[in-house]
This record gives structure tokens, sequence and C-alpha cells, in this order.
């Protein structure tokens, strides 16, 4: 498989800590990367500075051979490079419905213009937009709770609903950052199978940060571990949970 993501020799430093010290990695289309090491490795200044959040200090990114070093995160999010928070970021005021119906870009109903002198053309499309949430809000599980304030969602159907909404664009990329925190068990297998499902008949692609290992077993490979800035190791789950070189940097010392 190509490579979709490609990070070529990135650093970053804020004042005098260099976070992001020399790092490449390349993320296969098609898989669902896992990007684990312990706090402070720089992985979410790595997530913030591929999706175009954060500029590096120097190095390149690629998104599917094209350079979008830097590039804004609206011009990626068009691009179909998308990210997700480890908290949750909806609109609480508005429904879970509603909350996905904001999500697709360039509507018509957002020009004062088209809602006075193309009023047909504003309905149509809300109405394609609505039916398309409907779809998306059953896909992730959360028919039930549609009209529900998101504000008063669980933890774990906040998750669902912001994985739904990568889905109301045409992604390409998604990039998970600790999905699982603050989910319960039961809706953590949802949002487990939903990701499968989105990589296995969509074809997304994602990058995964995330420290609950069994997530990580159950749907990584491979698994690239971060420390200090830059790639420690590449592999599968069993040869990342076997390497003395990982053991040493999660736990400071291997295992007598």
């Amino acid at each position: 498989m190509s490579a979709i993501i490609d990070v070529r020799h990135v650093n970053k430093a804020f004042g005098g800590l260099k976070v992001i010290n020399d790092c490449s990695l390349q993320v296969a289309e098609g898989s669902i990367t896992g990007l684990i090491g312990p706090n402070g490795a720089g992985k979410t200044t790595l997530f913030n500075i591929i999706a175009g959040a954060l500029p590096l200090d120097s190095g390149r990114v690629f998104l599917d051979g094209e350079d979008i070093t830097n590039h804004p995160a609206d011009e990626l999010f068009h691009k179909g490079l998308l990210r997700t928070f480890q908290i949750a970021h909806e609109f609480s005021n508005m429904t879970a419905l509603e909350n996905l119906m904001m999500v697709p870009p360039r509507q018509a109903g957002e020009h004062l213009f088209a809602t006075w002198f193309k009023p047909t053309l504003v309905r149509v499309e809300e109405a394609e937009v609505r039916r398309r949430a409907l779809e998306v809000i059953d896909f992730v599980g959360l028919h039930h709770v549609r009209n529900e304030l998101a504000g008063n969602l669980s933890g774990g159907q906040k998750k669902l609903l912001e994985l739904g909404r990568t889905m109301m664009t045409d992604a390409r990329v998604v990039l998970l950052d600790e999905i699982a925190a603050g989910v319960n068990r039961t809706l953590l297998g949802d949002l487990i199978g939903n990701i499968e499902r989105l990589n296995r008949e969509l074809g997304y692609t994602f990058l995964v940060i995330e420290h609950d290992m069994d997530m990580v077993a159950r749907l990584c490979d491979p698994v690239i571990v971060m420390a200090q800035g830059s790639v420690m190791v590449e592999g599968t789950i069993e040869e990342i949970r076997n390497n003395p070189a990982v053991i040493e940097a999660y736990f400071g010392s291997t295992p007598a």
C-alpha cells in the first residue's frame, strides 16, 4: 500500500524545548495505524502539525504525494484530512442531528443572497443534508438521541457524534486523538466497531493516538511508538509489547 501521510524529518520547538525531533513516519492508505508512546512523547503536537493546527519549524508533510506543509486546517479539511479531539468539540446547544447538519461546507443557506433569492435551492440542499445526517446518525447508533441537545449526551455518545461528523464530509484520513478517553466499555465497543466499518466499507485511513492498549491491539496494524519527539520503533502490537526499548521508554526499566 502507498503512503497517504508522509512525515519527513519534522522538527518543532516551543521556546528552548524541542518537542518534535527529526520525526519521520508514514501512514499507509487504507490502514488503521496506531501512534503510542509515553506522556510527553510529542504525539499530540505531531497530530496538530499534520492537521494544520500548528506550524512546524522544519521538515515536510505530504498528503497522498502533495506537499501540505503548514497548510491551514480548513484547507486540509477540504482535502479530506480531519482530526478528532480527546475532549469532544460539540455544539452543546444544538441537537445531535443539527450538529451533523452543520458540517458540510459551502451550503447555500449560509449566504443571505441565496436565502432571499434562491429559497428552493436552499430547501432542497437542506433536505439532502438532513437525509445524509439521518443516515450517519443511524450508522453510529445515535438515532435514539438524534433530537437531544448534544451537551446532554454522555462522553461516549459525544465521541460517537464526533466520529459521525467525519462522515458528513468526503473524509480520506481521520486523525483520532484518544477517542477512548472517558468512554464506558459498552460504547467503546460501538466506537471500535464503527471505526472498523468506516475503514472496511468506506476506505477511511485512520491514524490513532491511544493509551488503551486493548483498543490498540484490536484496531491497529501497524503500531508506531514515539519517544522524546521521534519514532522509536514500528511493528505489530505483539512486536511492540515485547520490545525491551519500548518497555524502557514506558516504565523506565526492563522487567527483571
